[in-house]
């Protein structure tokens, strides 16, 4: 699972059938210290109404279609979830 950001949204009027009606989000991962990461970006999938400037989480790889909805959907990246607060003990 990774922390990020989200930036903006990618319209997409023709793709594959099984993404009709998907919101597609651009993430940008955040370190440890809740700093975005440069030049590293994530276009997810959207399953919980994520909007911009919201912190999320997002999953990869064959979790990402785990997510409810997103079985059998060509994706690589789900937002599953929306982060209300960050507690880190260094």
């Amino acid at each position: 699972m990774r922390i990020g950001n989200i930036i903006g949204q990618v319209v997409s009027t023709r793709k594959d059938i099984k993404l009709e009606g998907i919101k597609l989000l651009i993430v940008q991962p955040v370190d440890i210290n809740e700093k975005p990461l440069p030049g590293e970006y994530i276009i997810a999938v959207d399953t919980v109404q994520a909007g911009t400037n919201d912190r999320v989480i997002v999953v990869q790889g064959s979790s990402a279609r785990m997510a409810e909805g997103m079985e059998d959907r060509p994706v690589d990246a789900s937002i599953i979830g929306i982060v209300d607060s960050m507690d880190i003990e260094k």
